[in-house]
């Protein structure tokens, strides 16, 4: 059979995420190969494959920008957890314990419900890790799986951690780094390599300047955890420090920050960095306003992401959901004038944002010629959405991943007909895996799957 190499899509509503072209009715987009040749009305040009999606919304990919996509295979049994039950449960104890088949089988579950969702890129923020094995097989899960994402490489615990009591000389390990980069990512493909390196948050100076030098000397992006405020941090002026010894910039991501106050946000994007959010996590976790509101303050966007799967559903769409309605209460409660934030904007949180956070924005986030083909069509006559008034009101108001009626990556069809296109065999052997997998870290660790069952 040939190759389907040029698809011709006719959209319902197309909201390209691009300022110049916007958002358009009854338009079309001709894919070729693994990017997006046209855009336009009417378009006759040649093609191998004719898809009607003139009942659908199309749309870009959604991005992910944090999600510690190995912990798949404990979803919802944090739902009670606080953030210190989530440190003494899961990350300082059983995340210890997973092997590379462990870390396999939670990335692969976990990239394929982003993948069913419609985000077609995940940063995937693997920070367990204790071997180039246990790395290599969480790569080969996002290869599996075929999503398009950016494995952020972090150096997990080696022993389960006495509680408050974090280690803070977190040196970032460039042999394991290296290897990866001279296997996995030799040659060019959807998934590509970043680092998740403690920062001044978590480590101290001497750790922080090695693992940002690291970075910058391997030429990879860095995201970091900001969670306290600068003054409670291991290493109360390392950010400052490090943007006085120019080494931090657009190729370093900090996550959550909402703590830090007003000015200390404004100097971290006056550095350069991207800022990713994780509302519906921080809520449950760091309980304070987001960190939204001060980024747009200083002229930039932020990015967000999901985070931790054990304590939060693995839904962007309720991220972007949540966070906006959190962003505009706080607006509303400081009575500010630019309260009710827009829809779009929102929208550029879970797609141009993260583009850029990632640097791939020259790639990704919107849908224009010469980008890739990263492309979502939600059914608009589903009784959720339909009728559709404003196309960028439903998608970021109204929709879920039940509308999810088709995604593709890199020009690739991934979900079609509302199913994933994963062999329906390997995905029930694999599950049965996964289960086993958590019981027995579960068990190792000392802590009950199912305690509401009294299990």
């Amino acid at each position: 059979m040939a190759t389907v190499t040029r698809r011709l899509i006719r959209c319902g509503w197309l909201v390209t995420g691009d300022d110049g072209l916007g958002t358009l009715k009854g338009a079309d987009i001709l894919v070729a190969g693994d990017a997006v040749e046209a855009v336009g009305q009417r378009l006759d040009l040649p093609h191998d494959e004719l898809i009607d999606a003139s009942d659908m919304i199309v749309m870009p990919g959604l991005i992910n920008m944090h999600l510690h996509t190995f912990q798949a295979g404990f979803r919802a049994v944090g739902s009670e957890w606080l953030g210190p039950d989530y440190f003494r449960n899961f990350y300082g104890n059983a995340a210890v314990r997973f092997g590379p088949e462990d870390n396999y089988l939670g990335t692969l579950f976990g990239a394929l419900n982003q993948l069913d969702q419609g985000v077609t890129t995940l940063a995937d923020y693997s920070h367990n890790l204790r071997s180039l094995e246990q790395a290599e097989r969480s790569v080969d899960a996002l290869v599996d799986a075929g999503i398009r994402a950016v494995f952020i490489h972090g150096d997990g615990l080696r022993e389960p951690a006495v509680p408050g009591a974090m280690p803070s000389r977190r040196l970032h390990p460039r042999e394991r780094v290296e290897a990866l980069m001279k296997s996995r990512f030799a040659r060019p493909g959807l998934v590509t390599l970043a680092l998740g390196i403690a920062g001044p948050h978590w480590a101290d100076w001497e750790a922080s300047l090695h693992n940002v030098r690291l970075a910058r000397d391997l030429g990879l992006v860095a995201s970091s955890h900001v969670t306290r405020s600068h003054a409670n941090a291991v290493t109360p002026d390392g950010y400052d420090r490090l943007a006085a010894m120019s080494l931090l910039g657009p190729d370093h991501n900090l996550v959550h920050c909402n703590h830090l106050t007003a000015d200390e946000v404004h100097r971290l994007l006056d550095a350069g960095c991207t800022i990713t959010a994780t509302t519906t996590n921080e809520f449950h976790d760091y309980p304070t306003d987001s960190v939204l509101r001060k980024v747009m303050d200083r002229g930039h966007q932020p990015s967000i992401g999901v985070d931790v799967e054990a304590m939060v559903a693995g839904d962007l769409w309720r991220e972007m959901q949540t966070a906006l309605l959190f962003a505009r209460n706080e607006g509303l409660r400081a009575k500010r004038q630019d309260a009710m934030i827009p829809s779009r904007t929102a929208l550029g949180w879970a797609t141009t944002a993260g583009a850029k956070a990632l640097m791939m924005d020259k790639a990704i986030g919107r849908l224009a010629p010469g980008l890739k083909a990263d492309i979502v069509m939600l059914r608009a006559g589903d009784l959720n959405l339909f009728p559709v008034h404003d196309p960028v009101f439903s998608i970021v108001e109204q929709a879920h991943v039940g509308n999810v009626d088709t995604v593709m990556v890199g020009g690739e069809i991934r979900k079609r007909g509302g199913r994933l296109l994963f062999d329906e065999g390997q995905r029930r052997l694999e599950g049965e895996r996964l289960a086993e997998s958590a019981a027995r870290l579960a068990a190792e660790a000392g802590w009950p799957l199912a305690r509401s069952l009294g299990a």
